[in-house]
């Protein structure tokens, strides 16, 4: 078996091209064909961009240097197991080829590309701002002598006048350029409409929201509403921003099997950093004899040496489990992958979670499943056992890991990578905590992004509050923050906003910097007069610490999560 690759725009070409490459199988046998590209700049290791999938094309581009990058493109036989590989360099060229910083449109039209001459010591960051004195700024990075220093400006409105300028510090001394002037387009993607529900209270800051949608491009606008940047239109949603302005997101689809079910890195300009798929994974699980996963679900974010945690699915059918004769049962999985993509420590909820324990509200996924479930493959209908929702490196190196349709919120035993995957405690009714509380019913239900604070004692969460809309239709929300006592096994409820609205599914939880609080009531029913449902819409909300809403904003959308953010480039 041979292959060719064929870049879709000839080499050099200037930093920021975005460059689709296709590859192409020669004298193959029969057989499922799977493709995996990587690149590398000079000597260094080769990186994975796509691990093996059904994709025979890729499109990419860097601004990370000029100079030579070297593709390659790799596909393999799964009935034959053989692997044919071929490689090519590929020559970007400098935007900025004088002593002048130049601006240039990225592959995202609110995005462009800032470009600077070389500097030879010390870090440079860019400066931009508003025709009205808004200024913003990118994160850093490192001088390295000659090469051009290059950087995606985000966060701008489309058809709008805005300046930058780079600043080099050193030790001992800063140094501005001058000032280089464009006009941002207009983009005919529209957001969702919006509607301020409260005006803000004295206090609320600025900054952005960035709204994670179903099956449309995620987007980010200004806190009345107005976009200012999107994210590629292929995603099923996304899941978290990343400190350095890429972010992380999900592919899932029902009718197809588990080579198309992928999570993604990308970057502002739409750009791959990395991806992989399920098959590709189930792969690697088979090797470690594990179960396989049937796709990735609700959770993917970074850790802090670079490799991803990420939430998955997986289906046994069991026998006199949950109930009499056999039934199809939808279980989570945990996995944190290398840099590279590899499976490196896995966690299987069939393993260490009691599954007699049935969905306490009865939930099931059907087949082709729809956004609140992962996909199924066994049967036309599965008991939504679990249905995870968030997962987080807590302070202490273990994994927070909320599940839904259990009411707890669950402590896993990682230790960074070397714990034995032994739940260490169940948070929530019926678990093992007792709470303090002067609400009667205090305990979260279908809750999600539960987060631990960096004192890794203080705990965000979005309550749903499920169990308590079935018994009173008239109850909304809430914001909460418990106070975990984790020798003692208590629990002391904080705060308990009350948002003004049901979000029966969806949501998350956000302490901001300055003591206020952001939540995100993502899926609420609206009824006319007579009482008919009408559609959905979504709000994020911002209360001081006493739970007092001070800013809110509506969207004709629903939305998984809100994120507030001061800017694209640093993560909350």
């Amino acid at each position: 078996m041979g292959i060719i690759l064929t870049p879709s725009t000839a080499s050099p070409a200037p930093l920021g091209t975005l460059i689709t490459w296709t590859a192409a199988a020669q004298d193959a046998d029969p057989g499922t064909l799977s493709y995996r590209f990587r690149t590398r700049f000079g000597s260094a290791p080769f990186r994975t961009v796509v691990d093996f999938g059904p994709g025979s094309s890729f499109a990419w581009t860097t601004i990370a240097s000029e100079g030579a990058w070297e593709i390659e493109a790799a596909v393999k036989n799964a009935s034959t197991g053989e692997i044919a590989s071929i490689r090519t360099l590929f020559v970007f060229t400098p935007l900025a080829v004088g002593p002048d910083a130049v601006v240039t449109p990225s592959a995202n039209p609110t995005v462009f590309i800032y470009s600077a001459p070389p500097c030879t010591e010390g870090r440079m960051h860019v400066e931009f701002s508003s025709a009205d004195g808004v200024v913003q700024s990118t994160a850093p990075k490192t001088c390295v002598r000659g090469r051009t220093m290059n950087f995606y400006l985000a966060g701008m409105h489309p058809g709008g006048q805005y300046t930058a300028h780079h600043v080099v510090s050193t030790r001992t001394a800063s140094q501005t350029g001058p000032p280089v002037s464009f006009t941002t387009p207009n983009i005919t993607v529209k957001p969702p409409a919006a509607a301020l529900v409260t005006t803000p209270v004295g206090g609320v800051e600025s900054g952005f929201l960035l709204q994670s949608l179903f099956y449309t491009p995620s987007i980010a606008t200004d806190l009345s509403g107005n976009i200012v940047w999107y994210s590629p239109s292929d995603l099923s949603y996304l899941t978290r921003p990343l400190d350095g302005g890429t972010f992380l997101g999900l592919g899932e689809d029902g009718t197809k099997d588990p080579s198309y079910q992928f999570m993604r890195e990308f970057d502002l300009a739409g750009v791959t950093v990395a991806q992989t798929n399920a098959a590709r994974v189930n792969e690697q699980l088979a090797l470690l004899g594990v179960h396989p996963i049937t796709g990735f679900h609700h959770e993917a974010r970074k850790l802090p040496n670079g490799n991803y945690l990420v939430l998955a699915a997986s289906e046994r059918m069991l026998t006199d489990v949950q109930g009499p004769g056999t039934v199809d049962v939808v279980g989570d999985t945990i996995l944190v992958l290398d840099q590279d993509l590899n499976v490196v420590w896995t966690w299987d909820a069939f393993d260490h979670l009691d599954p007699h324990q049935a969905a306490p509200m009865n939930e099931k996924c059907n087949y082709p499943s729809t956004p609140a479930c992962p996909p199924i493959y066994l049967a036309k209908t599965a008991n939504d056992w679990l249905h995870g929702n968030s997962l987080q490196l807590t302070p202490d190196g273990n994994i927070l890991y909320s599940v839904r349709n259990q009411d707890w919120i669950v402590k896993i035993d990682y230790e960074n990578g070397g714990g034995s995957g032994a739940v260490l405690w169940r948070l929530g009714m019926g678990g093992d905590f007792q709470i303090q509380a002067s609400d009667p019913s205090p305990w979260f239900s279908h809750q999600h992004d539960a987060n631990f604070q960096p004192d890794n004692m203080s705990l965000m969460v979005f309550d749903d509050g499920n169990q308590r809309a079935v018994v009173d239709p008239n109850a909304h929300s809430r914001g909460q923050q418990l106070r975990i006592d984790e020798t003692n096994r208590q629990a002391t409820l904080v705060l308990n906003a009350d948002l003004g609205t049901y979000s029966p599914a969806v949501g998350s939880a956000q302490a901001l910097p300055d003591g206020n609080y952001h939540f995100d009531s993502g899926f609420i029913n609206v009824t006319d007069s007579s009482g008919s449902f009408v559609g959905t819409v979504s709000q994020s909300v911002e209360t001081d610490g006493s739970g007092n809403i001070v800013y809110a904003i509506q969207f004709s959308a629903t939305e998984y999560r809100s994120f507030r953010m001061t800017d694209l480039y640093t993560a909350p």
